[in-house]
């Protein structure tokens, strides 16, 4: 028998944190005729995305862009600042901070792993007490929004415990990166790694690293790990020309895209773009509360990527996100590894507005009804509802 197809009359909505959904002007542009690399055309939506990723990174470093996804981001600042054989160190709390050990590990670097626990957040004073045990590292890894918990971790406290010990500090900022504040400069934060498919409301495809002159001299030093794609020193020399230039070939389609998104970005107003951020993140955790169900991770007002919460005792929860796709067409995520079955997730990074956490909230109360949870209908939605009404209704650009 073939694989089973969803049905076609169904409307679907896409609630995960990556892919997230696109805005139509942006998956119109990828529709029209490609451009060529070196032509001016091109060079100059080069340039703008440039310039504009600065913007959003908020930054005036270099933002090294790579055809990948937000894992080959991360996986090139490994590649430029481990040495193989020195220690670094890892300090993590769900699935995408240990992604950061096993990355380390593959490029030969002994690894200092602190693990908070999935749904803790990662403790300053803890990653100060782990350097201060192991003077040797140099180079601390860490994620900010933790993606597979919906945890955010202090990221501006983690540099200062990591620049006392005169480490470098890599942050994972692939679903943070537009969603949340992250002033990469003003928090001295070394490098951020990110990626397109999140709150940049662009397809899968495009890593980012931004990394400052300190993050960029390590790189340029003797004895680092072999590395060519992946190598900063050749992406740098290329963005920094004039015009700017890839000495690759970059995702032209991708560029097109991120080049239409970051208009409608820099149109809204990055802090606008913060602001509905945390209104439809707070209208979730609203939602959750007035359905009884129980927050996975502590409440934080400023955790507004994604939400978790513990599906109900009594229910397979593993059946949550499975019925709110196939019966009702709207997709979340459910646990990751040890948190399957126990935890459901709505995303709100991106090309989200005030109703589409609505409709998800009333599917989510509909889906744990029919799976036999006791929960009021309209309970989660009016909660919603009391949030948008009293702030405004945020709708995308």
């Amino acid at each position: 028998m073939g694989r089973r197809m969803a049905n076609p009359y169904l409307k679907q909505y896409l609630m995960t944190a990556g892919p997230t959904p696109l805005p139509p002007r942006v998956s119109q542009v990828m529709a029209e005729p490609i451009l060529y690399h070196r032509a001016p055309a091109f060079i100059e939506v080069y340039a703008r995305c440039l310039e504009r990723l600065r913007m959003v990174f908020q930054t005036q470093n270099d933002v090294l862009c790579f055809a990948a996804s937000g894992t080959g981001g991360m996986e090139s600042a490994v590649a430029n600042l481990v040495r193989p054989g020195e220690p670094v160190a890892v300090a993590s709390c769900g699935k995408f901070g240990e992604r950061w050990k096993e990355i380390c590990e593959a490029f030969g670097a002994p690894v200092v792993h602190h693990d908070a626990g999935w749904g803790n957040r990662v403790e300053p004073a803890d990653l100060d007490r782990v350097l201060g045990e192991n003077p040797d590292v140099q180079v601390v890894f860490t994620t900010f929004s933790e993606t597979s918990t919906g945890v955010l971790n202090d990221i501006q406290a983690l540099a200062q415990a990591a620049h006392a010990h005169d480490a470098l500090i890599a942050v994972d900022a692939v679903s943070a990166i537009g969603a949340v504040p992250l002033l990469q400069d003003e928090w001295g934060i070394d490098v951020v790694a990110a990626g397109s498919q999140k709150a940049l409301m662009c397809p899968p495809g495009l890593g980012f690293a931004s990394a400052n002159e300190r993050a960029l001299a390590r790189a340029a030093e003797p004895g680092g790990a072999a590395r060519y794609y992946l190598d900063w020193g050749h992406t740098a020399a290329g963005q920094r020309k004039d015009p700017p230039d890839s000495p690759f070939t970059p995702a032209v389609s991708l560029f097109m895209a991120l080049d239409v998104a970051l208009d409608m970005i820099e149109k809204e107003g990055l802090e606008h773009v913060f602001e509905r951020h945390r209104l439809l993140g707070r209208a979730s955790r609203e939602a959750v509360k007035a359905l009884d169900l129980e927050l996975f991770g502590p409440e934080d007002e400023n955790a507004n990527v994604v939400t978790a919460m513990k599906t109900p005792e009594g229910i397979d929860g593993a059946k949550v996100p499975k019925t709110m796709r196939d019966k009702f067409g709207i997709t979340i995520a459910g646990g990751q590894n040890q948190l399957k079955g126990k935890i459901a997730r709505i995303a709100h990074c991106g090309y989200y507005g005030a109703f589409d956490t609505v409709t998800t909230v009333a599917a989510l109360e509909m889906t744990l009804r029919e799976l036999g949870a006791d929960v009021e209908l309209g309970a989660g939605v009016a909660a919603a509802q009391r949030v948008f009404l009293e702030a405004g209704v945020p709708v995308p650009a």
